[in-house]
């Protein structure tokens, strides 16, 4: 299998994964990455980059998604090897983000740990 179907196969997958999770989510209808459309939409906030390799090089994934994510949405790389889970990479500060925003939710407001 190529890269070109393996990367549309792996946003098909993660799209269906998303949607059981009750996300209404479709793979993007991007071309070539260039117009910065997220491999899969229905995430709000977030702008995922979908990689489905063996070898994958983290930074550059983050990378990518950095520069293709518009100002408002957080760049999340969500990826994994063959027979193995998906993943979930993002920077510290971008995670610090939810994780305060879960916090406040859940346990009232306070991030503080006790």
């Amino acid at each position: 299998m190529n890269s070109r179907a393996k990367g549309k196969g792996g946003e098909l997958e993660l799209a269906r994964v998303m949607r059981s999770y009750g996300f209404d989510c479709h793979r993007g209808q991007q071309y070539c990455g260039a117009n910065g459309d997220p491999d899969v939409t229905g995430l709000p906030g977030i702008h995922p980059e979908v990689k489905r390799n063996e070898r994958l090089n983290v930074y550059d994934a983050i990378d990518q998604a950095r520069r293709d994510a518009k100002p408002n949405l957080l760049p999340v790389v969500f990826h994994r090897k063959n027979h193995c889970d998906w993943l979930v990479t993002m920077r510290l500060s971008d995670w610090i983000i939810l994780f305060r925003e879960f916090v406040s939710s859940f346990f009232g407001g306070s991030h503080e740990s006790k």
